[in-house]
C-alpha cells in the first residue's frame, strides 16, 4: 500500500512539473496549428428542383437543377432555403440536402514557430561562454539564439545581440509570438537577447552561473521584440 502511495504521489507531482513547464505553451501553441474550415454542399435529391432568384417560391426562377447534381453553399439554410454559392436559392425540403464539410489545413507559420522553440529548449541547462557560438560546448546569449535561428529556421543572424536587433520586423508585447527575440540593455543601449516561448517565458543564454534557462520575458526592461519567423 506505501508503495502504491509513493507511485502515485510521484506521478501527480511529474504531472504538476509538467503543467508548469515550457512545454506546456508548446502543447497550446501546437493546437493553434491545426487550422479547421467548414464548407456546405447541397445535393439534389428531387428530379428537378428550381433555383430560385430570391429566397421565395413567388420569385422569378434561374433554372433546374437535376438530381444528383452537387453544389457549393454559402452556409447554413435558414428558414429552409439555402443560398448557392454560384448565386440564387434552394428549397431544401423535398429537393436536397445539405452536407456540412471539415477541412483541416497546418498553418505552417505556426509549426515552424514551434519547431523553432523546440529545438531551443534542448538546450536548457547548458553552459554560458562568453562569446561561445555552440549551446553543444559553451555559448553567450546572441551565440545561442544565432546558433537557433539558424539551425531550426535557416535564418543568419550575426553574433551580436545588438547586430541582431537590426533584422527582422519590429513587434508589440500584443503581437510577440514564440520564436521572436527580445532584446533587453541599459537604457536604449542593447546588450541581451532571448527568445520568447510562450506563456509569457523566454529561453536565453544567461550568465556563466545560470547558463541556459528560461526567464518571465520581463525579468528586464525589454528594449526591443522582433519577429524573424
Amino acid at each position: 500500500m506505501k508503495k502504491n502511495y509513493r507511485y502515485t504521489c510521484a506521478v501527480f507531482l511529474g504531472l504538476l512539473l509538467l503543467w508548469g513547464s515550457p512545454m506546456r505553451s508548446l502543447a497550446l501553441e501546437y493546437g493553434t496549428e491545426i487550422k479547421t474550415t467548414t464548407s456546405y454542399v447541397v445535393r439534389i435529391l428531387a428530379p428537378r428542383a428550381a433555383i430560385h432568384q430570391e429566397a421565395s417560391e413567388n420569385s422569378a426562377v434561374e433554372f433546374y437543377g437535376k438530381r444528383g447534381q452537387v453544389y457549393e453553399a454559402e452556409g447554413r439554410a435558414r428558414n429552409g432555403w439555402i443560398q448557392l454559392t454560384s448565386g440564387g436559392y434552394l428549397r431544401l425540403a423535398g429537393n436536397a440536402s445539405l452536407v456540412e464539410q471539415s477541412h483541416e489545413k497546418v498553418d505552417l507559420s505556426v509549426k515552424k514557430r514551434r519547431e523553432t522553440v523546440e529545438y531551443a529548449l534542448q538546450f536548457v541547462g547548458g553552459r554560458y561562454v562568453y562569446g561561445g557560438t555552440d549551446p553543444n560546448v559553451g555559448v553567450d546569449c546572441s551565440g545561442f539564439t544565432r546558433y537557433v535561428m539558424s539551425n531550426a529556421a535557416s535564418v543568419q543572424l550575426p553574433h551580436s545581440s545588438r547586430g541582431q536587433a537590426s533584422y527582422g520586423r519590429e513587434v508589440s508585447e500584443e503581437e510577440m509570438k514564440p520564436g521572436d527575440l527580445i532584446f533587453y540593455g541599459s537604457g536604449k543601449r542593447i546588450n541581451h537577447v532571448a527568445m520568447y516561448i510562450g506563456e509569457g517565458q523566454v529561453v536565453h543564454a544567461s550568465t556563466e552561473k545560470t547558463g541556459i534557462k528560461t526567464s518571465p520575458w520581463n525579468y528586464r526592461e525589454p528594449v526591443k521584440i522582433v519577429s524573424l519567423l
